[in-house]
């Protein structure tokens, strides 16, 4: 064999070397493009994700907000009722009447009280009945707001 074709197969068979070397590399860093890719996609995703949880809690936040808002204000407006009430009956313009039945034995006379007859109350105890109203109609409202909190975040 000649010097000349002996040049020609080692350039040959460096041609041939430097083309698989070059298609391995271009595998490699095409696999690394897609990976990369990949990555990309799915930090994409966590990131949308992330963001609509936000959304949802802060749309949350907004509803209890305005649920607080809406009771606090009917609470707040029952309080004002319930002491406009207490302060008619302390200075005299209301009387706190309560409404009752009352068995009477055979034995008791017929001057007594009869049934469905109303009560007229002290001031003071009236002013005591107003406070007891004021503590249920506070209980009751937090209820509801507990029940409307319930039922619109915790499904």
């Amino acid at each position: 064999m000649s010097i000349a074709s002996r040049w020609k197969n080692i350039a040959t068979g460096l041609t041939v070397a430097g083309i698989i070397v070059l298609a391995a590399m271009v595998s490699h860093y095409r696999n690394n493009y897609y990976q990369a890719l990949n990555k990309q996609r799915e930090f994409a995703q966590l990131a949308e994700t992330r963001l609509d949880t936000i959304n949802i809690m802060q749309r949350q936040q907004r509803e209890v907000a305005d649920l607080d808002a809406k009771y606090t204000r009917e609470l707040t407006n029952a309080r004002l009722e319930n002491d406009r009430l207490r302060d008619d009956v302390a200075a005299g313009r209301r009387q706190l009447r309560i409404k009752g039945t009352c068995k009477l034995s055979e034995t008791t006379a017929s001057s007594g009280m009869g049934n469905g007859s109303t009560i007229e109350v002290s001031r003071e105890a009236g002013s005591t009945v107003f406070d007891i109203r004021s503590g249920i109609i506070s209980d009751q409202q937090k209820l509801r707001f507990l029940q409307e909190y319930v039922k619109t975040q915790c499904h």
